[in-house]
């Protein structure tokens, strides 16, 4: 990934991130060739259990009929994992008015994280990967599902369906591009029109970035 300095996250930015990855694009190399899948996966952080690196792990499930699971993967796997992201119009810019000398663009924050891919037939880790993102997506909602609210067959029956992927991360790519390569004004047009718009976290994002 191209990452200029200025757009360079801190430590405790890609920290933030991996907490609530959301959904992550997992890419194998395989002897098929590339293969992808979304997955909801939640983060173990480093020195949470023994084995893990500097970076920790990223852990999900897949369907078992998903065939990216059976190919073995050629060297490393890669997850994207993607922070807030939006369309960036010129006309926000300060600069416009000044002399037009600009383009659009779009701002994001986005990892890549990189590692070697383990796969988890077990029954207990499954339950316990499935009930971790259960609980992380439905902590807010004024009623919150369980796993336990489903009939316990129904759930033995679900998860004999699908197969545990971790990804153990050995290195990580970062960029946070929220405007900081323009000028104050540029920035503070940016946010403001994004606000406008009823978008919040990437102006957010952008605001804590100034701000720091």
């Amino acid at each position: 990934m191209y990452i200029p300095d200025y757009f360079r996250p801190s430590d405790e930015e890609v920290r933030a991130v991996l907490q609530t990855p959301g959904a992550v694009h997992l890419i194998t190399s395989t002897a098929r060739g590339l293969l992808a899948t979304l997955l909801p996966m939640v983060h173990d952080e480093p020195g949470s259990r023994p084995g893990l690196g500097e970076f920790g792990a990223l852990l999900g499930h897949t369907a078992i009929k998903n065939d990216q699971w059976r190919e073995p993967a050629i060297g490393e796997t890669l997850a994207i994992v993607r922070g807030p992201d939006a369309y960036i119009t010129p006309s926000w810019y300060a600069a416009k008015r000044e002399h037009g000398r600009v383009v659009p663009t779009w701002n994001y924050t986005l990892i890549h994280a990189y590692g070697r891919l383990v796969i988890h037939e077990d029954a207990a880790w499954l339950e316990a990967n499935v009930r971790r993102l259960v609980e992380a997506h439905e902590a807010e909602r004024d009623h919150p599902w369980g796993v336990d609210d489903a009939p316990r067959p129904y759930v033995e029956g679900q998860l004999r369906a699908i197969v545990g992927v971790e990804l153990l991360i050995d290195r990580i790519e970062a960029k946070d591009k929220l405007s900081q390569n323009r000028s104050e004004a540029d920035i503070d047009g940016v946010i403001a029109g994004l606000e406008a718009d009823g978008e919040q976290d990437v102006s957010a994002a952008m605001r804590r970035t100034r701000d720091s």
